[in-house]
């Protein structure tokens, strides 16, 4: 079984909504007179201080008051009914697995940073997107009661948050436990600015992003048929204010080009077959002509770029989908365009409907992450950069969730009465990745 959304696909899909006047106010704020790149429209629609998703949403995010018993459970029924009544009493928009498995599923991650942590240094972990705090607060409980009494004394947690509201909830949420307090500190601003980071920092540290890479804002762009060249894609606002458009223009964009040569989108080679298959599609596009689009993870990429540069010997977790079902929009890595409203979900079949009533989030390909990854560390060479830096060599493996949780977690906390496991069983569609640095030089 597949998770649709950020819960699970027990919620049924609605028909489309109608832009009330209320959500055309909105769109005003989204996009400007000037045409704006795909990636800055859709971090309006979820970022915008005051009209984004998330902004409006604060309550988005849910909070369990109490941890699920999956032991008193039946099985799978029992499970469903127990979420389906949690959130026609919240009508909350999501529950995060960090959440809905807590304090297994941090747990899991704490234990994986406590075997490859170097405790000769300070434990320094920094979250991107610490959602409710859930995280932060499993963490440093598991290191407080398994890790020697030094590693907690001496540890520091720094959550980087986009959101005033979530920032407030995680300090109350981490401060449940008083000593705690001193070691944690949320620090609000985008994590992908740099001017927002300081001094590089040279100690060994951790980051960890769960579920935060299918919120980065992506680029899209777009070929007329087989053959013809890539363009970047723009929105502008239309003439009566409440519609968007698209335009298409020549790539320029730094990230979207970069983005492009390290997925080796344009990669040309001379062989024969390539030869005969580029004739095939020079006359498939000229009898049958079929429009490309493809959607690029810029915002990661700016992202990874920012943190290898302010934290070179740091070690990642990120968390995320690797597949979404029911998607609408075509192209390749395209995004589940969402709502929800008294407990029913609406997805939008244009991504320029979300005009911060929406939630867009998007499929990790975890190849071209290890890629971007391994780029933004200097290791990956573009064809063109001809640079004698030396990069470092990191260690990269990508792991199924079942995988992760059956190494590091204890999956018997999370199995139903009849052997269900909905962390193992229904997160098919999620995957952890681990990136550390081997401290060699190439």
């Amino acid at each position: 079984m597949f998770s649709r959304t950020r819960t699970f696909p027990f919620v049924p899909i609605a028909s489309k909504l109608c832009a009330s006047p209320l959500e055309a106010l909105y769109s005003t704020h989204i996009v400007g007179d000037k045409p704006v790149l795909v990636r800055d429209f859709i971090h309006s629609a979820l970022y915008h201080p005051l009209h984004g998703y998330f902004s409006r949403r604060s309550g988005s995010v849910g909070v369990l008051p109490n941890t699920i018993k999956f032991n008193q459970l039946q099985g799978r029924k029992a499970y469903m009914r127990y979420l389906n009544n949690i959130y026609k009493q919240s009508d909350i928009s999501w529950f995060t697995p960090v959440e809905l498995f807590k304090p297994w599923y941090a747990h899991a991650i704490a234990e994986a940073i406590m075997r490859t942590a170097n405790f000769s240094v300070p434990l320094k972990i920094y979250e991107i997107g610490g959602g409710s705090g859930t995280c932060a607060k499993g963490i440093m409980d598991y290191i407080m009661l398994n890790a020697p009494a030094k590693v907690y004394n001496s540890m520091t947690y720094t959550s980087v948050e986009i959101s005033p509201a979530l920032a407030e909830v995680q300090r109350e949420t981490v401060g449940e436990v008083r000593s705690h307090i001193p070691k944690f500190r949320v620090e609000c601003r985008d994590a992908a600015d740099r001017s927002g980071w300081g001094q590089v920092e040279l100690q060994p540290c951790w980051v960890i992003m769960l579920e935060v890479l299918d919120n980065l804002p992506h680029d899209l762009i777009y070929a007329e048929n087989q053959i013809s060249s890539w363009m970047e894609v723009w929105v502008e606002r239309q003439h009566d204010h409440e519609t968007f458009s698209e335009l298409y223009k020549p790539m320029q964009d730094s990230l979207i080009t970069r983005c492009v040569e390290i997925m080796d989108l344009d990669k040309t080679n001379t062989t024969h077959s390539t030869a005969i298959s580029t004739a095939l599609k020079s006359i498939c596009s000229k009898v049958y002509p079929k429009p490309r689009r493809c959607w690029l993870p810029t915002g990661c990429l700016k992202l990874l770029d920012v943190l290898h540069e302010v934290l070179p010997k740091m070690s990642l977790i990120a968390s995320d989908f690797s597949y979404l079902p029911d998607v609408k929009l075509p192209g390749e890595r395209a995004p589940l365009v969402s709502t929800k409203k008294d407990g029913s979900s609406t997805d939008y079949d244009n991504y320029m409907e979300a005009k911060g009533d929406a939630d867009i989030f998007f499929p990790t390909d975890f190849w071209f992450l290890e890629r971007i990854d391994h780029y933004c560390s200097g290791r990956l060479k573009l064809h063109d950069d001809h640079t004698s830096k030396k990069g470092k060599k990191r260690r990269t493996i990508t792991l199924e969730t079942s995988s992760f949780m059956e190494e590091f977690g204890l999956p018997t906390k999370t199995r139903t009465k009849d052997g269900y496991n909905p962390l193992l069983d229904d997160f098919k569609n999620t995957k952890f990745y681990l990136s550390v640095p081997t401290h060699n030089i190439k």
